[in-house]
């Protein structure tokens, strides 16, 4: 098992109040990479007035919520699955296929790993190549494919690298991993925010592939991390049925259900979303591109991997610098595979990004 270092998360920022004294609501997250729009107008001007639906339980399936979903998502209703987050349905995926054996590619999210081992399985890592831009080499990552591994799980667009495998790609993984037996689960957290998402996506799959299951949430793309929204599409209706017989029931409350319906319908916050990451995103990128003391990777999702180059200069320096002027970064040497000259950020509004930017390549 990979040993992982103990770092500050992006919400924990009353850690990093008592820490630095500084005072939480002084501290622009960059690690947490939640839109920085906000949440939904739509959503803020209309939930206050549903407040009464609070008076009664939701419906236990869910029907409508379904439906917003799937027609946002580009799916039938009934593939769809509701829970209070993703990381329950993460949990609730990994103790019905209980996997013996997992592997994930690296670096990535750190929650993987947990419920694999939770659930008594163990994790295999395919470690990225930072000589290829940290993108997957497909062919090879097939051929290290094997029986006795149960699980395979993807983050796509990858935390914290950004880069990501196109559909194309993922059906030659796909149907590698049927011939091994070999389930896969693919978190799409990040999809939204990609320019070419239809290129990415894996959702039209699931209409093809049985052994596939994706997961996303409302946290990031949305910014209601708080609101605890996910959900999974997934093609193989059995697996449905056992997770909802396995699901405690009403795990989204009424608000959140009724929050969900608003957000995915708010086509016009959509859109200036999608238009600001993809703008920002561009700038950023060619703005670090030029620098020889920095190295960057072609980001897909709303954040990018920056590689520090000067020999006296840390990840954890510039988590610093940028902390005492109100800016968080992620220090990435928490993550397996990465060491302390590796940092991500996520996009913000411009004038803030620009601000951290003047912070980073300050010499």
């Amino acid at each position: 098992m990979i040993q992982h270092k103990d770092h500050f998360h992006g919400s924990d920022l009353e850690k990093i109040e008592q820490y630095y004294g500084i005072k939480k609501e002084e501290i622009t997250s960059f690690s947490a990479n939640v839109n920085p729009l906000g949440i939904s107008p739509a959503l803020r001007r209309t939930l206050s007035e549903k407040i009464d639906v609070i008076t009664t339980y939701p419906d236990r399936d869910y029907v409508t919520l379904r439906r917003c979903i799937a027609e946002y998502a580009g799916t039938d209703y009934e593939n769809i699955i509701v829970g209070n987050g993703s990381t329950e349905l993460i949990s609730l995926f990994i103790q019905i296929e209980h996997p013996g054996k997992a592997i994930v590619i690296g670096p990535t999210y750190s929650e993987y790993e947990r419920e694999i081992s939770l659930g008594g399985g163990t994790t295999l890592y395919y470690p990225l190549k930072e000589s290829d831009g940290f993108l997957l080499n497909t062919a090879d990552f097939i051929s290290c494919l094997k029986d006795d591994i149960d699980l395979l799980v993807l983050c796509n667009p990858n935390n914290p690298t950004s880069t990501c495998i196109t559909n194309k790609s993922m059906r030659v993984i796909l149907d590698a991993c049927k011939q091994h037996g070999i389930y896969v689960m693919i978190d799409e957290t990040y999809v939204e925010f990609a320019d070419q998402m239809n290129q990415i996506t894996s959702v039209p799959l699931t209409n093809y592939y049985n052994n596939l299951i994706i997961l996303r949430g409302t946290s990031k793309f949305f910014a209601a991390p708080g609101l605890r929204l996910g959900y999974a599409i997934t093609g193989n209706r059995d697996l449905i049925k056992t997770i909802n017989t396995r699901k405690n029931p009403w795990t989204i409350n009424s608000l959140a259900a009724i929050a969900g319906e608003i957000m995915f319908q708010d086509e016009e916050y959509i859109r200036a979303t999608k238009a600001l990451i993809s703008s920002e995103r561009k700038r950023m990128y060619e703005l670090f591109e030029k620098r020889e003391d920095l190295r960057v990777y072609q980001p897909t999702a709303n954040f990018m991997l920056v590689k520090i180059l000067r020999n006296e200069l840390t990840s954890q320096d510039l988590f610093d610098r940028a902390i005492r002027r109100g800016m968080m970064i992620r220090d990435c040497s928490t993550f397996p595979f990465l060491d302390d000259k590796y940092i991500r950020f996520c996009f913000m509004e411009p004038e803030k990004n620009d601000e951290l930017a003047a912070c980073i390549i300050e010499a």
